[in-house]
């Protein structure tokens, strides 16, 4: 398989672990919701998008001071933990669903909790990529219907405005998110999906974004992914601020040679808040899957989030630093408008007026 080929398949790769964390999102909508996952009182209140919000910055100061003050260790198990959580309301619903036919319900609640400790266990002892990618969809679907059913119509589209412009400015702005980039790729967590280009290429092997960035110019602002097999020291892949890898001018002729793609989970996760906001809020043009909890302007969220995926997969390839969630937001907010319309619904009550 030559270099084209490979990438081709990883950005293919790529759009599959945005299909499974929102197919798996879709398929917990109803389950979250008839069990009162709801983390809100009242879903419509648009001041929840910005209490969200602030609780984001408030958590990424707490973990910049953790990394300056060598904390790593503890922002590591705080998230495993998380992890851990989320991954047992997923199991809590999944589990009893496929064994209760012919198991007690009690132990399918001891499969769930058995399953979700698993998973913790894996990402504090085995870290491979594709226990991170395996722990992300899980999370990711997980996170994704938990927001999507506490967060109405509106609050979902201005969640992802606001994030949307946030990421922008965290990127070409203030860049306050590069030692945030730069510490969660060395904790080896699933705050990133790590897409590999070669079947040798290991998670756990790689070296630190610290040492992948020694010999790197900081003239792009990029944070370090695995460096090509066969490419010096001076000439390493970059993944941005918000997880999505690119390169800088100088790697740009080695974009075909790259091991790795790392792609933000939050950028998977974002965008399907809307999708599942939209499957759980919005009744006309419902389309009748097994299992799944989907409508037109759900599908059209998730097929816009994927065409801004490939979009920004595309800059990827072509080494241009960019922000990810402009793009993966605004796809899926014009998908899930075309939706609404072609399912009958006005512009008011798409935008939840």
């Amino acid at each position: 398989m030559n270099d084209r080929s490979r990438i081709l398949a990883a950005v293919g790769a790529t759009v599959l672990l945005f299909v499974a964390v929102q197919i798996g999102a879709l398929a917990l909508v109803e389950p979250f919701d008839q069990s009162g996952r709801q983390a809100v009182e009242n879903p419509q209140d648009p001041t929840n998008s910005i209490f969200y919000v602030g609780i984001m910055l408030v958590a990424t100061a707490l973990m910049l001071a953790a990394f300056r003050y060598d904390l790593e260790g503890l922002i590591r198990l705080l998230l495993v933990g998380v992890s851990v959580t989320i991954s047992w309301y997923v199991f809590a619903e999944l589990v009893p669903a496929l064994v209760e036919p012919i198991a007690p319900a009690g132990v399918a609640d001891a499969l769930a909790v058995l399953a979700s400790l698993a998973v913790g266990a894996a990402l504090l002892w085995y870290p491979e990529w594709y226990v991170i990618d395996g722990a992300g969809i899980v999370m990711g679907a997980g996170a994704a219907a938990l927001f999507g059913i506490s967060f109405g119509l509106l609050p979902a589209l201005l969640l992802l405005s606001v994030l949307a412009v946030y990421d922008a400015i965290s990127v070409y702005g203030t860049e306050h998110m590069l030692d945030l980039a730069e510490g969660v790729m060395d904790l080896k967590i699933p705050v990133v999906l790590v897409v590999p280009t070669t079947l040798s290429y290991s998670y756990l092997a790689a070296g630190s974004a610290e040492d992948a960035l020694e010999d790197e110019s900081a003239a792009d602002g990029g944070q370090p992914v695995a460096e090509p097999e066969d490419a010096g020291g001076d000439e390493a892949a970059t993944v941005d601020d918000d997880g999505t890898a690119t390169t800088d001018e100088a790697a740009g002729d080695d974009v075909l040679e790259r091991d790795a793609f790392f792609i933000g989970l939050g950028d998977a996760v974002i965008p399907t808040v809307l999708v599942a906001s939209a499957a759980s809020f919005l009744e006309a043009g419902a389309i009748a899957v097994p299992g799944l909890a989907l409508n037109l302007a759900a599908l059209g969220a998730s097929l816009g989030t994927i065409a801004g995926l490939l979009v920004l997969m595309y800059m990827v390839i072509e080494g241009r630093a960019h922000a990810g969630l402009p793009l993966l937001n605004g796809g899926a907010i014009g998908g899930y408008l075309l939706g609404a319309l072609a399912s009958g619904v006005s512009i008011a009550t798409a935008v939840g007026f």
